[in-house]
């Protein structure tokens, strides 16, 4: 992972942290607008590609945010043992969750930005 791709991916982090101990919805500033900076700043990198050295996709990010905070392992247990989710993780998924899809929707328009500004 490059510098760059791994800085963009501790900020995200620290913001999903912060927004949850401040129980504060990502999808408000001061949240929202840090995230799309960064998405900003990995897409003009070229990160917002699977294909890129350093893959900043919502996927990912999913990936790697995930393995830092166990959430698979959590997860299989949690089936394993036929028990709810402890709420810390739940938490996580469920920003997580937030967090993607706001990702997903700035990658598809920005994508698509083209189409519909053409001159």
């Amino acid at each position: 992972m490059t510098a760059l791709a791994g800085d963009i991916v501790d900020r995200i982090e620290s913001l999903l942290i912060d927004a949850e101990a401040t129980t504060r919805p990502l999808e408000l500033d001061p949240y929202r607008d840090k995230l799309f900076e960064l998405f900003v700043t990995a897409h003009a990198a070229g990160l917002i590609s699977e294909d890129a050295d350093s893959d900043l996709t919502a996927d990912g990010i999913s990936r790697q945010l995930a393995s830092r905070w166990n959430l698979a392992d959590v997860a299989q247990g949690s089936v394993s043992r036929q028990e709810k989710l402890p709420s810390e993780s739940l938490g996580r998924m469920r920003m997580l969750w937030s967090f993607l899809r706001m990702w997903m929707e700035w990658a598809y328009a920005w994508e698509r930005w083209s189409e519909f500004h053409d001159a």
